[in-house]
């Protein structure tokens, strides 16, 4: 599987392709194969969220952090 450094902040979310995310996301929540060296750092990312919304994967500090600054935010 490629790895690419999890994003933990919002602003390195920003960074990320919408699309991608979202097809990475609804990949890994359907339980998808781990993405290969084809894919995007965004898919990546949905991927990984995806499985964890799933139940098939616990999230990981970087997943933690990201989901606590979001939570921070005042809208």
């Amino acid at each position: 599987m490629t790895e690419f450094l999890p994003v933990a902040t919002i602003s390195d979310f920003r960074l990320l392709d919408d699309g991608d995310v979202l097809e990475g996301y609804l990949d890994g929540v359907s339980a998808g194969p781990e993405p290969g060296s084809d894919r995007s750092r965004s898919y990546w990312h949905g991927w990984r969220n995806g499985r964890v919304d799933a139940g098939l994967a616990r999230p990981d500090a970087a997943q933690i952090a990201l989901d606590e600054a979001f939570s921070g935010l005042c809208f």
